[in-house]
């Protein structure tokens, strides 16, 4: 999957944006006119980067993630046999969810997701000596996103309830709560409107990738909103029917995980499952995308709820270890009718049938996680804006690029992440034709006085970036009149504003 990534260079893909050495700054910590969106994400990158090339960093958390998820569902399945283990880890880290994600950048919600496995058995077993223990160390990587931390902590609230447990219970449920602080706590000190545009419930709705629907997309864990990070293959007519294979497999092999998990383990991760598939699905519903509106619009923090894709996690847990275990079962079936063969191929089928079904995601997504290098501009720009103070605007005004070197591919603008120095970018996201309204009141107020026709001197920025681009996004000559020309290079370009500050 990550055999592109043995070149040197970044694999930049949407929302997945790394920088050779990522500035340490307090807007990391706490972002004031924005959401705590990375919070404290891009702060840990930050420190990280001090010790390690952001190169060698992306390679290590994208590792992470596969190992994370691969071991900890194989280790998750209640069985001795090795190849059923197998089955499952190879199907929990060669889903659809996790193509979907990787190719749109958000590998620190997949942490959440390798994660998983490791909580939800630390959940069912948190009552033993050193339980709590471990349950805080697994969770670690699942609440550097404010989604992640949701998802462990809704896991570990409906896992670890028990009568007559009240005091471990409460202690649980109370460290998922400390270990999400980080983002509640900038979340309610930021100065960014924590309503969201209603605009985005049809935006980030769920979407249908072939004849199964929005249903039968989600089904097969994916159904992800953009179009472009979902693999060709998903638009295959046979995948409904391998997606119907599984949850077959899924079903059969259920009663087999009630019998071997704790009383009450599994149908507790059945509700989890449930209720994560039916938050995907809210959008698509009748109503459900009216409801989801007036909630984003009206209930801060309600927002989180848009892209409901993005909770199908405890759902892909349940299906493969199920699955898994069905396969299993039914092995066992065909072995004791006397055809051992039988029931090896059956094992070898089920294992290899996330890969048959999916199989661009080998390779990089074939080929578009292929890494690239930052041109040299970058470096000179960075360089002359070091440890210089006054905002840095960056032009054309939109949040992500298309860039020549990066084979023209959508990613989020990296100079945030490349200069030490607060970058204004327009939060706007635009899903097609909509157009998403952000939260950043600076961003707005930039906006306003560009839309209007006006010279970027009137904004009040110190330093502005004019960035080459291959999506046709062109900066209008006019707009930069008073502005003082610091650096010129093929890819960049940095200017002074004299009125700034």
């Amino acid at each position: 999957m990550l055999a592109p990534l043995a070149a040197p260079g970044y694999a930049l893909s949407y929302d997945m944006v790394f920088v050779p050495h990522q500035p340490w700054r307090a807007e990391l910590v706490a972002p004031v006119d924005s959401l705590p969106r990375a919070v404290p994400l891009d702060a840990l990158v930050s420190l990280a980067s001090q010790a390690v090339p952001g190169w060698l960093l992306q390679r290590v958390v994208l590792a992470g993630v596969l190992l994370l998820a691969a071991i900890g569902a194989g280790r998750l399945v209640p069985t001795r046999r090795p190849v059923v283990r197998v089955v499952a880890a190879v199907g929990y880290a060669w889903t659809p969810y996790l193509a979907e994600r990787l190719l749109i950048g958000h590998w620190g919600l997949l942490l959440a997701y390798g994660a998983l496995p490791w909580l939800v058995d630390a959940a069912i077993r948190v009552h033993r000596p050193g339980g709590l223990r471990r349950l805080v160390l697994v969770a670690l990587p699942a609440v550097v996103t404010p989604t992640g931390g949701l998802i462990a902590l809704v896991t570990v609230a409906v896992l670890v309830t028990r009568r007559g447990a009240a005091r471990t219970t409460a202690l649980a449920v109370g460290a998922l709560l400390v270990l999400n602080l980080p983002w509640l706590v900038v979340a309610g000190f930021s100065t960014a409107d924590a309503r969201t545009d209603p605009a985005g419930v049809a935006a980030f709705a769920a979407r249908a990738e072939n004849w199964s629907g929005v249903f039968g997309a989600l089904a097969g864990t994916g159904g992800i909103w953009n179009g472009q990070t979902t693999p060709l293959s998903r638009t295959s007519p046979l995948t409904p029917v391998a997606t119907g294979l599984l949850l077959a497999l899924a079903v059969y092999g259920f009663r087999t995980l009630r019998g071997r998990w704790p009383a009450g383990a599994a149908d507790r991760l059945a509700g989890l499952a449930a209720a994560g598939f039916l938050t995907a699905l809210l959008g698509a519903l009748p109503g459900g995308a009216t409801v989801l509106g007036w909630a984003v619009a009206s209930v801060p923090g309600a927002g989180v709820l848009r892209d409901g894709q993005k909770f199908l996690v405890p759902y892909a847990l349940l299906l493969v270890v199920a699955g898994a275990l069905g396969a299993e079962r039914l092995a066992d079936r065909v072995a004791a009718r006397g055809a051992a063969g039988g029931a090896t191929a059956l094992l070898v089928a089920a294992l290899l049938l996330p890969v048959v079904v999916l199989p661009d995601l080998a390779f990089g997504a074939a080929g578009r996680l292929r890494p690239v290098t930052y041109p040299a501009d970058w470096d000179a720009v960075a360089r002359r804006l070091d440890g210089r103070p006054g905002e840095v605007l960056s032009l054309p005004f939109g949040a992500y690029r298309a860039y020549p070197w990066n084979d023209g591919r959508t990613v989020l603008d990296p100079l945030p992440r490349y200069v030490d120095a607060d970058v204004l970018v327009d939060d706007t996201l635009w899903v097609g034709s909509t157009g998403v309204r952000g939260e950043n009141p600076r961003a707005a107020e930039v906006g306003r006085v560009l839309a209007a026709g006006g010279p970027v001197t009137a904004t009040g920025v110190r330093w502005v970036v004019v960035q080459r681009t291959a999506d046709g996004q062109r900066v209008d000559p006019a707009a930069l009149a008073g502005l003082r020309e610091v650096y010129a290079g093929v890819d960049l370009t940095l200017y002074e504003n004299p009125e700034g500050r």
